[in-house]
């Protein structure tokens, strides 16, 4: 790991993976300039890139301080490294995210760290901007009590609303040390998608404390044509793993009769939103698929499922009607 400045004790990592982000690092890098300030360490996880945007970081690196350059030998994906800087962040009592491409306004940073520190909870998680070219959309955590600390399993609920537990996004939020030392904050390195939402679920199951604010901070790039939400492969094939692994987790819980619904209803509508795609698939690929999600949906526990069936709106609940007559 190569540093821009000497050791320093620091408050917050912000843990970075970037993978072949030539084009958006340098805005990226820019941002963290921005929001540079005692305390706050950068920790820029290449993860074998193969363009530019090693060279890139190198060149703007000692422009920022705080920041840290860490190398993967290998391509390991977003949830590794990811890991790999949760585990470079030791010293740290705060850890956030960034994906590579995206970028955070001016000042951020110090403004995120001191909310977390002024409630003293596990987690804070934020609102945040999605861009498409020149637009920009600001979208909400739905959650009811906004600046106030809870327990996050009475925010998982209602079955039939989308809460926090639907806003898995790493980056839209802050997270205590005590979290990575218990093991809550590392991602499954098997998932190459959807690897956020068994994460936030866990969080939301097993974190002792929560609140959401509306601190607006991080733009998140929609339109990227490499990013692992537009591509059409296997890889997508992981939000399977990632609800089934949901789904045992909610099954050993002591508060499980009442929380199934809302998971099955969630993986419900992955399945929905997946086959709603089918034909940007190529055959091979969108038979698999189906083939998957009736085999998903067949796991699930029968009485629970078809409650959640009969409270869907129309479509979704002829597609999984059919999906279930296969």
């Amino acid at each position: 790991m190569h540093r821009a400045d000497g050791h320093r004790p620091t408050r917050l990592s912000v843990i970075i993976p970037c993978h072949n982000i030539e084009t958006y690092v340098g805005p990226m890098l820019q941002s963290l300039r921005l929001n540079a300030g005692p305390g706050i360490e950068f920790l820029l996880v290449n993860d074998a890139s193969t363009d530019a945007t090693k060279s890139i970081i190198e060149r703007q690196l000692d422009r920022i301080p705080g920041a840290s350059l860490i190398n993967c030998p290998d391509n390991i994906g977003l949830s590794a490294a990811r890991n790999v800087g949760i585990d470079q962040a030791g010293e740290a009592e705060y850890l956030t995210f960034l994906d590579g491409d995206d970028f955070v306004r001016p000042g951020y940073y110090p403004e995120l760290l001191a909310a977390i520190e002024q409630r003293r909870c596990d987690f804070l998680r934020t609102d945040h901007v999605r861009v498409v070219g020149k637009k920009r959309t600001v979208h909400r955590i739905n959650h009811p009590h906004r600046g106030t600390v809870v327990k996050p399993r009475d925010a998982i609920l209602p079955v039939d609303r989308t809460t926090s537990v639907d806003a898995p996004n790493a980056w839209a939020g802050i997270f205590h040390r005590r979290l990575a030392d218990n093991g809550l904050l590392r991602f499954n390195e098997n998932l190459k998608t959807c690897e956020d939402r068994p994460w936030n679920w866990r969080l939301h199951l097993r974190g002792e404390s929560f609140a959401v604010v509306g601190l607006l901070g991080v733009f998140y790039r929609r339109d990227v044509a490499t990013s692992l939400t537009k591509i059409s492969d296997r890889r997508q094939f992981d939000f399977l793993t990632a609800f089934d692994q949901i789904i045992s987790d909610v099954t050993s819980d002591p508060d499980a009769e009442s929380l199934l619904p809302k998971a099955i209803r969630s993986y419900c509508s992955m399945i929905c939103h997946h086959l709603g795609r089918l034909d940007t698939y190529l055959p091979e690929l969108g038979a698999e698929l189906h083939a998957r999600s009736v085999a998903a949906l067949h796991r699930l526990p029968r009485r629970h499922l078809t409650d959640v069936v009969s409270g869907l709106d129309p479509r979704r609940q002829a597609m999984i009607t059919e999906v279930l007559a296969a």
